[in-house]
């Protein structure tokens, strides 16, 4: 099980200083399966201000850019508190602690 990153939109304001189309949110979804256990999470994150110098125009980023962008920008404890909670709910999924319904 490997929990899998993915961008679902980004968020760009049209002109900062000299630069275009800066992303300046990244909205992500992060996932895993073992079988048919399941466990998800939605977010979204703000970027620091672009920098010129490594700045990446709108039209040439790709997702793998700015799985790596929301990541720096979560922080390593915060995505690792993530993942672990998706891996949380996979083991609630296989081994439930609570149950809901009728006996009949």
């Amino acid at each position: 099980m490997a929990v899998t990153w993915n961008v679902v939109s980004l968020d760009a304001t049209k002109t900062v200083g000299s630069l275009s189309d800066v992303v300046t949110t990244v909205h992500w979804t992060a996932s895993d399966a073992d079988g048919d256990h399941t466990g998800f999470s939605y977010g979204s994150v703000g970027l620091a201000d672009a920098d010129s110098s490594s700045f990446t125009a709108y039209k040439d980023i790709k997702e793998t850019d700015a799985i790596a962008w929301a990541k720096a920008a979560l922080g390593s404890d915060e995505v690792t508190n993530i993942e672990t909670a998706i891996a949380a709910q996979i083991t609630e999924s296989k081994t439930p602690t609570a149950t809901a319904g009728v006996p009949w």
